[in-house]
């Protein structure tokens, strides 16, 4: 069959939104419409949804209610899942070619970027990514996780920051009725913090939090959110930005409201947002945290920050590192190594200026981890657009063995037990099974081997 006459074979790496996306806007691209288009979309864990399922907070419902609309393209007969396989181990670059006129890179940002700052190294300094992995249930994480420090710290103003904060200051208990696993809540019902600093250079015209997860705070009755009303200062670039943004008014405003509150009665935590605090150095004792050291900043006029000299020695033995993510550097594909991304343009990716044909990238690991779920939308339209265009100018690649159930043999033959999308129904139904046992809408499954079973990895639907 000529490439004219068959649909358009592409293979999706990364089943998050990101990957979902892509999906979608190929199905909708008009110019696909009359040939059509097939696609499989690789994950590496057992279960799709990358971010929504492995990095959002479990207490956030209404963002992971973002499933509801990605549940809805993967139900498209167009689309294959194909979970548990690992891209560059079970299959390579080689094989992806042989099969799909199209690749599209979309593997995210899961590893935590560096914080050049003495001490980092020490025990009880923690990247917040692998916080984060552990709360939500990650199966290639630690199943315990050290909570015996009264006083935290964490670094960083984005939302990242905030979802760490609050997990750490709320009880066990608060958290048992979403769907955290009894090890998670286990770990969390032991935890001693009874106070979380968390740390930003700049101000509250500056902070990256978003309104929603601000506001979210307040509505725990265990956590009383503190802000020294020094830490209200803004100068005309501060203005500026309030005027430009009703976001950044509103952070801000949320921000003047914790300073002038009144303390709240029954509290039994503290969470303190720390503005004008540049972190400088991790304080240690044999080999272990015992402080943060940050030195005071100033506005310059243009929402950017100057030092001041003046340092503060804050007291804390446990430090969460929440100043961003980072992505993996795929086998054969290249890596911006600095700006921890593919190199691409408008989602082509190039490798010594060049256009390597067929190859594209979407989502986190195309632009950077910044930016809100949904905004991975854009990214996917634009990547797809140059998908097609290439297409139009026969610039894809050309796949030996097209044919749908070309790669399920191959997969077959080398033994990888891979999951799918009718397993996905059975794992979630699994899931949900053992929180209506508890009085719960879910409680997730951690074990690989768990979820493998679940999802009765035995057939493909759509071949």
């Amino acid at each position: 069959m000529s490439s004219e006459t068959r649909a358009l074979r592409v293979a999706i790496v990364g089943a998050g939104p990101a990957g979902i996306y892509a999906a979608d806007a190929l199905m909708k691209h008009d110019d696909l419409a009359e040939r059509g288009v097939s696609i499989d979309l690789y994950e590496r864990m057992p279960a799709p949804f990358g971010l929504i399922r492995y990095g959002v907070a479990p207490d956030h419902p209404r963002i992971k209610g973002i499933i509801t609309a990605l549940h809805k393209v993967l139900d498209k007969p167009q689309v294959r899942l194909l979970g548990n396989i690992d891209y560059g181990t079970d299959v390579t670059l080689t094989d992806l070619k042989r099969h799909y006129d199209a690749v599209i890179f979309s593997t995210g940002a899961t590893d935590d970027r560096g914080l050049n700052i003495p001490g980092v190294d020490l025990e009880r300094s923690y990247g917040a990514a692998q916080f984060v992995a552990w709360y939500d249930g990650h199966p290639d994480f630690p199943r315990t996780w050290p909570l015996e420090e009264e006083k935290v710290a964490v670094i960083g103003v984005g939302n990242v920051a905030l979802d760490v904060a609050r997990v750490l200051a709320k009880t066990g208990d608060e958290l048992l009725p979403t769907e955290i696993p009894a090890n998670v809540y286990e770990g969390l019902k032991a935890n001693k913090a009874v106070e979380v600093h968390v740390f930003g250079r700049r101000g509250p015209a500056q902070a990256k939090f978003t309104p929603l997860e601000l506001k979210e705070l307040d509505h725990s009755p265990n956590i009383e959110v503190v802000v020294n009303p020094e830490d209200i200062e803004y100068d005309e670039g501060s203005a500026v930005a309030r005027r430009s943004s009703k976001i950044t008014d509103q952070v801000a405003t949320i921000i003047e409201n914790y300073a002038i509150r009144e303390p709240k009665q029954g509290a039994i935590h503290k969470l303190f947002l720390h503005f004008f605090e540049n972190p400088v150095e991790i304080l240690g004792e044999d080999g272990k945290v015992v402080g943060l050291r940050t030195e005071r900043t100033e506005l310059d006029g243009t929402g950017n920050v100057q030092p001041t000299g003046r340092t503060t020695d804050w007291d804390v033995t446990a430090i969460y590192r929440a100043v961003g993510y980072l992505s993996d550097n795929l086998p054969e594909i290249p890596f911006d190594h600095a700006a921890g991304v593919i190199p691409n343009e408008a989602g082509r990716i190039f490798d010594d200026g060049s256009h390597l044909p067929g190859l594209y990238t979407t989502g986190w690991v195309k632009r950077g981890p910044v930016g809100l779920i949904g905004h991975t939308k854009g990214d996917a339209n634009e990547t797809v657009e140059c998908i097609v265009e290439d297409m139009k100018n026969d610039h894809l690649g050309s796949p030996e063995e097209p044919a749908e159930d070309a790669i399920i043999s191959l997969l077959e033959e080398r033994s990888i037990p891979f999951t799918t999308w009718d397993g996905w129904y059975r794992l979630d139904e699994h899931e949900r099974s053992l929180g209506a046992a508890e009085g719960r809408e879910r409680v997730k499954v951690v074990e690989r081997e768990e979820m493998l079973a679940a999802s009765e990895p035995d057939k493909v639907r759509k071949v």
